[in-house]
């Protein structure tokens, strides 16, 4: 299930496989012509320190190219409408998934996207996005398949991280009678991803953060989406939170 995205082409690839066209709003690949796909299944090279500082050079300078002016507009601007919070799988990288550009996503990872109520890293990112970068919708997504939510459902020790995703355990055991029903593992640690994704929103939701931009009259959306690594599709779980009216009435702060 392993495979180098297209963005980052092997330097042994086509030079058009870097060629890009930007226009601030739109990422849309102008010239494309990669290997067959075969490669995915294929044993991964090795690649080394100075090959990703030579495809960063080849990436920077396809991008000037097309749009010279394109990292000083950059430099002087961030007005992203989103704010991702994602697991920290290198196969699920924000800006590729959505097709935007840099400068257009605000973006936190961790291990198994979650947002515990009291974790100070995630509460200073959803308020500077929320109250100096004025984005407009919170993302939460996890995706299926996720080893740090997979973790929880083995009696087994893995280390530090238990200590982090003990969160996703109490998630399972609160809903072991709909985790029971599945037919096999896999479909249990998908459900799992789900229930934690939804979770994770109502975290972000019952936060004064957010709360306090409702009050503000802030236009302020929190979706809850899973993404398919084995189709690249983002699945919505549930019509977005808009207003605190939604939530259940004991997480509502007047």
């Amino acid at each position: 299930t392993w495979g180098a995205w297209p963005l980052f082409s092997s330097p042994s690839w086509p030079e058009e496989a870097f060629i890009f066209h930007f226009n601030y709003h739109k990422l849309a690949f102008r010239s494309i012509h990669l290997r067959p796909f075969n490669y995915l299944t294929s044993t991964i090279q090795m690649t080394t320190i100075d090959d990703v500082f030579e495809r960063n050079k080849k990436w920077a300078e396809a991008i000037k190219k097309e749009t010279p002016d394109f990292f000083e507009k950059l430099s002087k601007q961030q007005t992203p409408k989103y704010v991702w919070f994602g697991c920290s799988d290198s196969r699920v990288p924000a800006n590729q998934i959505t097709g935007m550009l840099p400068g257009e996503i605000f973006v936190h990872r961790n291990i198994a996207n979650c947002f515990p109520h009291s974790d100070l890293n995630c509460l200073s990112v959803l308020q500077y996005a929320v109250e100096v970068l004025k984005v407009e919708h919170v993302i939460v997504c996890g995706h299926y398949g996720c080893g740090g939510v997979a973790a929880t459902l083995v009696p087994s020790q893995f280390g530090l991280i238990d200590n982090w995703i003990r969160q996703i355990r109490e998630i399972a055991r609160a809903h072991r009678d709909e985790l029971a029903k599945c037919q096999n593992q896999t479909e249990k640690v998908n459900l799992l991803v789900e229930l934690n994704v939804l979770a994770q929103v109502r975290n972000i939701s019952h936060s004064t953060i957010v709360q306090d931009a409702w009050k503000r009259g802030q236009a302020l959306s929190i979706h809850s989406w899973v993404y398919g690594i084995d189709n690249g599709l983002l699945k919505q779980l549930q019509p977005p939170i808009t207003k605190a009216s939604q939530l259940s009435p004991e997480f509502i702060m007047d």
